[in-house]
C-alpha cells in the first residue's frame, strides 16, 4: 500500500502525543524527528551516539519545535534490564506512550551468505531485530496506555523481495514484516496499530554506503518524506493496521 510523501503538516495536530524514535539522531531518523516535533509531539529521541543527539536536539529546539527527550540507548548492547528502565522510565515521566518508530538499523556488509562473517551476522540480526522485538515487548504495555497508539517497524525493499548478496540485512529486514504482522494480529482487538514501512531510497549515509558509485543528488533528501510520519502517527491513519506501506515519491 502507497503513502503518499506530500503530506501537510497541522501545527499541533500531533499535540501532548509521546513518540519514541530509534535511531533519532540521523538520517531519516533525524528529519522525522524535526517533523514529528514540528507538529507537536513529544519525541523521545533514542540512539547510541550522546553528541550527534545533542545536535540533533539543538536543532529542533533552534527551529521553534516541541523540547525532544534525549535518551542515549545501545541497541546492540542492551539488556532486559536496560529495557526495563526505559519501560520504567517512560511511565514515570509520561504515564503512556503513542508512538513507537523504529528506525535504527545497520547495513551489515554485501556478500554471499556462504563468506558472511558470523560476528558481523549476530551483530546486524542483534540490532536490526531483536532490539525491536524487546523493545516493542517492554514498551506494549506503555502503549496500552494510550488511547490510540502506533508502532511502526522501518523495512526494505530487499526485505519484501529477496535480493542476493544483502545478506543478514535482507534476513532482518524479513524478520521484521514477520514480527509486524504477527504483532498486529495479535494486537487487533487492542487500541495499538501495527504497521512496517519501506521509505524507499533517500540521500542518507547508509544508502551511500551501498551504492558509493550513484549519484547521491538525485535520491530524495529524508526531510521530503519524513511529513508523511506524521501523517502515519495521526489520527487521519487510525484505520491502518497489519499493511506493508510504502512511500510513494
Amino acid at each position: 500500500m502507497n503513502v503518499e510523501t506530500k503530506y501537510n503538516i497541522k501545527g499541533y495536530e500531533l499535540k501532548d502525543k509521546i513518540i519514541l524514535v530509534t535511531g533519532a539522531n540521523r538520517g531519516f531518523g533525524h528529519a522525522m524527528t524535526l517533523d514529528l516535533a514540528k507538529a507537536g509531539a513529544n519525541v523521545i529521541m533514542l540512539g547510541r551516539d550522546l553528541g550527534s543527539l545533542e545536535a540533533a536536539y539543538d536543532e529542533v529546539v533552534c527551529a521553534g519545535y516541541q523540547e525532544p527527550v534525549l535518551f542515549p540507548f545501545d541497541l546492540e548492547g542492551a539488556t532486559p534490564e536496560h529495557y526495563e528502565q526505559l519501560q520504567k522510565d517512560i511511565l514515570d515521566n509520561f504515564g503512556h506512550l503513542d508512538g513507537l518508530i523504529h528506525n535504527a538499523g545497520i547495513i551489515g556488509t554485501m556478500m554471499p551468505i556462504e563468506q558472511y562473517d558470523i560476528r558481523l551476522w549476530y551483530s546486524t540480526m542483534q540490532i536490526n531485530v531483536n532490539a525491536p522485538f524487546m523493545l516493542t515487548q517492554f514498551l506494549i504495555p506503555v502503549l496500552n496506555k494510550s488511547n490510540d497508539a502506533r508502532v511502526l517497524f522501518l523495512s526494505s525493499s530487499v526485505g519484501r523481495s529477496a535480493r542476493a548478496y544483502w545478506g543478514a540485512y535482507g534476513v532482518s529486514k524479513f524478520a521484521i514484516e514477520g514480527l509486524s504482522k504477527t504483532l498486529s494480529e495479535e494486537l487487533e482487538k487492542t487500541n495499538i496499530k501495527v504497521n512496517s514501512l519501506d521509505p524507499g531510497r533517500m540521500r542518507t549515509e547508509m544508502r551511500r554506503s551501498v551504492y558509493p558509485a550513484e549519484n547521491a543528488d538525485n535520491n530524495p533528501l529524508p526531510g521530503s518524506k519524513s511529513p508523511a510520519i506524521v501523517y502515519l502517527m495521526s489520527k487521519k491513519s487510525k484505520d491502518l493496521n497489519g499493511e506493508q506501506l510504502t512511500l510513494k515519491v
